[in-house]
Parts: structure tokens; C-alpha cells; sequence
């Protein structure tokens, strides 16, 4: 699968999960079942479950059993930071919009958009992770590589010293 098709699909699932996430964030804040930073880490460890298996699965086409050191292990840990930077933010903004006066809406929407400005900047790090990284294709095999080099025509095939 080309790049562009990949980034489409990455896109597509970042939009599913971050629709899971920040509706549960919202709510959670709307209602102050808990602080705003721990509804920040709930929301976020809920939209990781499906975003790291749409991303194997789908977006990247692997399928059989998961790595736990080799995939699921660094999912999360990207997952991490995305949740470090973005609890930061979240604990940042929403205590201010509380100082101003506004009420659960305006808290809720606000550590929305402190959620998204915090996992839209590691976007495309993510994406290239990944891509290049984690879910990476894996190396031609030699017979493969033998296959190609069969098919190439035999003045492509002389070995010079």
C-alpha cells in the first residue's frame, strides 16, 4: 500500500479514535466525575485500545498475534507521550477557563481543544514512527531478492569485481 492511502487510512482512524476520546473527555469534565487531568487520561487510554488495532490491522495490514515488545509496547509508549503532553495541557487550560468564569461547556470544550492541539502536534511524528518504525514492511527475503534479480534482463545480472 502506497504512503498516501496509508496516511488516509491513519487519518481516518486518528478521527475515529479522537471522536472516542474527546467525547468521553467532555463528558467526564462536563460532568466532574473526575479532575479534568484524570479525565484526561481515561479518554486517552480509551481511544488507544482502538486506535492501536485499526492502525495494525487496517492501516498497516498485519495481522496474526501482536509483538508485545515489538508493537504494543512502543504503541503505548507513543501513546504516552501524546497523553504527557497533552495532560500538561489539559491541566493548564482548564483552570484558567474556570478562573474566568465560564462554566462546564466552556471547561469541557476547552480541554477538548488543549487535548487535540497536543496530539495534533505529534501527528505526523506518530505517522512516520509507525510507518518507517513500528509496523514497518518487512526486508525482501533472499529468495525473494533471487526471484527479482532472475527476472532482470541478463546484462543487468553480470556481477563486476
Amino acid at each position: 500500500m502506497n504512503v498516501v492511502r496509508r496516511l488516509l487510512r491513519y487519518g481516518t482512524v486518528s478521527l475515529i479514535s479522537t471522536t472516542l476520546s474527546m467525547s468521553i473527555l467532555g463528558a467526564l469534565v462536563y460532568s466532574q466525575t473526575m479532575s479534568a487531568t484524570w479525565a484526561n487520561v481515561v479518554a486517552t487510554a480509551a481511544g488507544t485500545v482502538p486506535s492501536f488495532e485499526l492502525n495494525r490491522r487496517w492501516v498497516w495490514g498485519k495481522t496474526g498475534r501482536r509483538s508485545a515488545f515489538g508493537e504494543v509496547m512502543p504503541f503505548w509508549l507513543l501513546a504516552g507521550a501524546g497523553l504527557a503532553l497533552s495532560t500538561v495541557a489539559v491541566a493548564v487550560v482548564t483552570p484558567i477557563v474556570t478562573r474566568l468564569g465560564y462554566g462546564p461547556t466552556a471547561r469541557a470544550l476547552a480541554a477538548d481543544a488543549a487535548n487535540i492541539a497536543a496530539f495534533g502536534s505529534l501527528w505526523i511524528l506518530q505517522f512516520v514512527l509507525l510507518d518507517r518504525v513500528l509496523f514497518r514492511d518487512a526486508p525482501p527475503s533472499p529468495t525473494n531478492s533471487a526471484t527479482t534479480l532472475s527476472r532482470l534482463p541478463a546484462t543487468s545480472r553480470t556481477v563486476h569485481p
